[in-house]
């Protein structure tokens, strides 16, 4: 059935590109295994304040949170193509691939891009910068064509890496911003509206559909919508500020208690973000409701109280999302279950996965809302 309407929806829009997602473990999951998270938090926090102090001209995304990116999936860049493995990621807007040329430790242990073996690369002297919430990419942009399936852009300005920190231990080679080209590197085009330049997108949509357990299943959809991963109808929401994928939150409860956003908020719909952040008082008090304690740098549960726990409630454009302990509490072992809310310095929200593999998202760049379903 699934293939029947994904046909029935070629022949409507023309073109609709489905590429398949591949759930990861995250870098805090990767770290915490290895008993480095806190040591890894506390470094990061005294190099990130210092790099950001001595460099001004900084493009920052301070939304980001490379520790948390778990889906990726295949582009190709130059010709001929070079596979690399990317987050496709709504909270930002560039794109970019380690360099061969790059000299940091994180560039040896993924896949780097040798220009000199594309004939359709394009140099320039211009630096391209961007400091995330855990990770730093300074280097240089260039032009190359890059695609996504079947999806070509040419002559695609992205940044290459010549030096890295943060991350070492990401399942990715690069990222793949898919938010509005104000949060992109000034002077560059992201590569979704380059894509709708050409032609090569018949409607300015995307989609994802993040699968719940299963390493695949998970999905971003171009030009259109498949029906059939969602149940119901969508609802939209119109974007608050059409520089990023903000959404309006009425107010976040629990048990019929408010317990954030009581006068409104506003939330970043962020796929490349597994948890949810929140600001940190009432993250703080979030984890006091459901009775989870410090654990190093996160919170845990007793696992078997999980069933007990009410959901969170968060109510967007008058509808009421539930999120069930089952998908906030996150359980590592028998012994082990941790809190998927974390608190940020910040006074908005990031609803990311934890939220986004229980409603299918669709971001509407035409129209400028994202609408949410229930996924199947």
């Amino acid at each position: 059935m699934k293939w029947l309407v994904l046909l029935g929806l070629v022949a409507l829009s023309e073109c609709i590109v489905i590429m398949p997602l591949t759930k990861t473990k995250t870098m805090r999951e990767i770290l915490r295994e290895k008993n480095l998270l806190n040591n890894f938090l506390e470094e990061q926090a005294n190099r990130l304040s210092d790099d950001s102090a001595s460099d001004p001209k900084l493009s920052i995304h301070p939304l980001r949170n490379a520790l948390d990116m778990a889906y990726v999936g295949n582009i190709t860049i130059g010709t001929p193509p070079k596979e690399f493995r990317v987050v496709f990621d709504t909270g930002s807007s560039d794109l970019w691939v380690p360099s061969i040329k790059c000299i940091s430790p994180a560039c040896h242990t993924h896949i780097t891009f040798d220009h000199h073996k594309s004939s359709t690369f394009r140099p320039t002297r211009r630096p391209f910068r961007i400091l995330y919430g855990s990770g730093l990419m300074t280097g240089v942009l260039v032009y190359d064509t890059v695609r996504i399936g079947n999806l070509v852009s040419t002559d695609q300005p992205f940044g290459l890496s010549l030096q890295e920190s943060g991350f070492d231990n990401v399942p990715f080679d690069g990222i793949l911003g898919l938010s509005y080209p104000s949060l992109a590197v000034p002077g560059t085009i992201p590569i979704f509206d380059k894509l709708q330049q050409q032609g090569s997108i018949s409607e300015p949509v995307f989609a994802f559909y993040l699968s719940t357990h299963k390493e695949n299943g998970s999905v971003v959809m171009f030009g259109g919508v498949d029906h059939s991963y969602y149940k119901g109808k969508l609802n939209w929401i119109p974007v608050s500020r059409t520089k990023s994928w903000l959404i309006t939150v009425d107010r976040i409860s629990m048990n019929g208690r408010v317990i954030g956003c009581e006068n409104g908020c506003e939330a970043l719909v962020d796929t490349g973000t597994s948890l949810i952040n929140g600001p940190a008082e009432l993250v703080t008090n979030i984890q006091r409701l459901i009775h989870a304690t410090p654990y190093g740098s996160e919170y845990v549960v007793s696992c078997p109280v999980i069933s007990t726990l009410p959901p969170v409630i968060f109510t967007i454009n008058g509808i009421d999302y539930s999120v069930p302990a089952e998908a906030y509490i996150h359980k590592v072992s028998n012994s082990l279950c941790l809190s998927s809310f974390y608190g940020v310095d910040t006074s908005s929200w990031i609803l990311g996965d934890v939220f986004l593999r229980l409603y299918f998202s669709v971001y509407d760049r035409g129209n400028n809302r994202i609408g949410l379903a229930p996924a199947v």
